[in-house]
């Protein structure tokens, strides 16, 4: 096991019912900015638990914030919070909406242009505090400090972190997911079981509790995503697809341990040039990775076979193959497609998501930095159809 810190300062207030419990995390002299997306938040009463919690508080509100946010939508978050001055982000919703709430914090008090923040990794200055309700469980965004950002205009998506972005609190109801529809459950499930094998799926370093724990969040992923589709009300399926979805990219499994992260960052290419969801730009390349690289995996990869899927006979090829396919079953299983032809990208778009790979420097991707620009384009021609 690598060298490491761990700290995760984000309080977890997990459980039905507790957004009520939001005004014991804020102080009453703030003024604060509730962000969400696209509504659904005041048809489903999150939003009326979220406004009764803060009675008698400053609160002004920003809608309409996308998935895979938008530099261009952010901008006027962060006008909005210069112009009223407002020293307190709530962002109530997913991923998307925690990320870019983090991107507004972080860019209101920047002195320079704030898009350096991503395009050039500059240093945070003075972010304001955040806090998030959580709606739809998926990138564990609210207990890490990290967002992903797309510029529209640049087609260019990319991530940023700093510490000072961790929320202070992050309430978990798994009630608020009821009525989540089926693409966006599938679409959490895959988020969440790939941010782990990114993790998990590299070289032994003798991890066994990291391990451990990464194989005990896929087998229940596995188990309980196909539930949440088949019973959408069922609480305790529910609550522990949420509590796997935040588990799994709190920083505790990527503790000393190494990472791969190509998946991802082929994946936000997919996007930045497509607009395919995030889950589904994962669902086509993880595949691919694992058998590009399977020799170099292949420790782990039979590791994965065997504690994950049950694979015990054939030869050390064999049961691989066997795990990858066993992969590709759960994404389709979950109704979540698995190669670009499935989204209309043929071979042009292939060359166009390397040529924007290499524009970002994404050059030198994987666990051991020797996923080129000519290997990924390989990753992406198998991704290309099941033929």
């Amino acid at each position: 096991m690598f060298k490491f810190n761990f700290q995760n300062p984000t309080k977890i207030i997990f459980g039905e019912g507790r957004i009520k419990d939001i005004s014991s995390e804020i102080g009453k002299d703030r003024r604060i900015l509730i962000a969400y997306g696209g509504g659904s938040i005041k048809k489903n009463g999150v939003f009326d638990q979220v406004k009764a919690s803060l009675s008698g508080y400053t609160c002004f509100e920003f809608s309409g914030i996308e998935p895979n946010p938008s530099y261009e939508t952010l901008m006027k978050a962060v006008q909005l919070v210069r112009e009223e001055k407002i020293d307190y982000i709530l962002a109530v919703g997913g991923g998307s909406v925690i990320d870019g709430s983090k991107f507004i914090a972080a860019a209101v008090n920047f002195s320079g242009d704030p898009w350096d923040l991503l395009a050039k990794g500059a240093a945070v200055e003075n972010a304001l505090p955040l806090g998030c309700v959580l709606t739809l469980p998926a990138t564990g965004s609210e207990m890490n400090s990290g967002a992903v950002v797309t510029r529209r205009s640049l087609q260019t998506k990319l991530p940023f972190s700093n510490p000072s972005l961790y929320p202070r609190f992050a309430i978990l109801d798994p009630t608020t997911t009821f009525t989540l529809p089926t693409k966006q459950i599938s679409n959490g499930v895959v988020d969440a079981f790939v941010h782990v094998v990114e993790q998990y799926l590299t070289y032994p370093v003798n991890a066994k509790v990291q391990d451990r724990f990464a194989e005990g969040l896929l087998l229940t992923l596995i188990e309980e995503g196909p539930n949440a589709l088949q019973d959408p009300q069922n609480y305790d399926v529910r609550a522990n697809i949420m509590w796997c979805a935040t588990l799994a990219l709190n920083g505790l499994i990527g503790s000393g341990v190494p990472q791969d992260w190509a998946t991802h960052m082929i994946g936000h290419e997919l996007t930045a040039l497509y607009g395919l969801d995030h889950a589904q730009t994962l669902a086509i390349v993880l595949p691919s990775v694992l058998t590009v690289k399977k020799e170099q995996k292949a420790a782990k990869l039979l590791q994965y076979a065997e504690r994950v899927w049950g694979i015990c006979d054939g030869d050390d090829s064999e049961r691989i193959d066997k795990a990858i396919v066993k992969t590709r079953s759960f994404f389709e299983s979950l109704q979540v497609k698995t190669y670009l032809s499935d989204y209309g990208i043929d071979t042009e778009g292939i060359s166009k998501v390397v040529a924007q790979l290499e524009q970002h420097h994404m050059v030198r991707l994987g666990e051991k930095k020797n996923i080129t620009p000519e290997i990924s384009r390989k990753i992406l021609e198998l991704s290309l159809s099941s033929d």
